[in-house]
């Protein structure tokens, strides 16, 4: 093979790497379910239109970032950018909220147990 072929096939795996989409964790949702009794359940309910001290959670993959109607957010999360997705919500349960999203009102240290949040999200992912 050609010098030129070479260095084409190797900047055609670099760019077609980058573009990829981000792999997805695995994650026992059943394993999640429980994680979230322990993590999550104080403040958030996973029934639709029930809110607590947190908003439902009730469709959060997929969903715009202070977006439930009947919820007030902080400041902090009605003007975020973000959408709940898979890569966004391991971002932020993955860090204590205030440092994830300064000026949130939500009080939570961070899940720092790698399997646990990817067990978490997956369960997160089920509620539908």
């Amino acid at each position: 093979m050609s010098l030129s072929n070479r260095c084409f096939l190797a900047l055609f795996a670099l760019v077609a790497g980058a573009l990829a989409p981000p792999a997805a964790r695995a994650g026992d949702a059943s394993a999640g379910k429980d994680v979230f009794k322990t993590e999550c359940a104080e403040c958030h309910a996973v029934a639709e239109g029930r809110n607590k001290k947190g908003p439902s959670l009730f469709g959060i993959v997929g969903r715009k970032a202070g977006s439930v109607s009947d919820y007030d957010y902080s400041d902090a999360l009605k003007h975020s950018p973000w959408t709940w997705t898979t890569e966004q919500l391991h971002t932020y349960l993955s860090q204590p909220a205030k440092k994830a999203n300064p000026g949130t009102k939500m009080k939570y240290d961070g899940l720092d147990d790698a399997k646990d949040l990817d067990n978490l999200i997956s369960y997160l992912e089920t509620l539908h």
